[in-house]
Parts: structure tokens; sequence; C-alpha cells
């Protein structure tokens, strides 16, 4: 199974929903990473506040942040390249690189079975 990581900005908590201030953008991207993460995705997330040395230790990252600054961050890696950086990745994209099948994303908008009947 393809491994995912995504390397985030300096959030005050690992997955930086906390505080009054809440990014709505951090809440969509954790619970998209959850959501893949149940369906049995391999996805890691790494806080540059918490965790420096991980960004300093890859070199994909380290370069990523020699050329763009950290202003720049989130970056997604898959497999170790880099497949996007400056935002997070959607469910969408997470069930692409992840390997998973695009009907286990969100049964609700089409229908959970072919035909538009729920099982």
């Amino acid at each position: 199974m393809p491994t995912l990581q995504i390397f985030d900005p300096a959030l005050c908590c690992s997955s930086g929903v906390c505080g009054q201030d809440v990014d709505a953008r951090l809440v969509q991207a954790a619970a998209d990473v959850d959501w893949a993460k149940g369906q049995g995705a391999s996805i890691e997330r790494f806080n540059l506040a918490q965790q420096p040395l991980v960004f300093a230790q890859n070199e994909a990252v380290r370069a990523f942040l020699e050329r763009s600054g950290q202003d720049a961050l989130p970056i997604t890696l898959l497999d170790g390249q880099i497949v996007l950086a400056g935002r997070y990745p959607s469910r969408q994209q997470l069930a692409q690189w992840a390997g998973l099948t695009s009907s286990s994303e969100g049964a609700g908008a089409a229908g959970c079975c072919s035909g538009g009947k729920c099982c």
C-alpha cells in the first residue's frame, strides 16, 4: 500500500485543531485523514513545531523548504515524492493516492450502491 506523509506548518498541537481560532481547513483535513486511515490508508502527519528533525531529515522536504520557505506548507508526499504543496489534500485525493476505492469516499452523495439504491 502506498505511504502518504503530510508535513504541516508549525501548529499549536499535533492536529492543529485546538484553541479558539480553529481553521476550518485543518478541521476538514483532520477529518479526511481520519476517514482515509479508517479505510486502511497509511498516512503520517508531521508538525514543524513539534517534529522539526523529521523535516530536516527528509531530503525532499528539506529541499522544498529551502526553495519555498515554511509559508508554502503543508506539503504531501506519496512514497517520498511531493504530490501537493500549499494546501491539504482533499478526501478524493487521499483516496486516489492511497489506492482506496472511490465508492467508499462519500456514499451519501451518489448513493451507496449501483443504481442509487442503498444496501
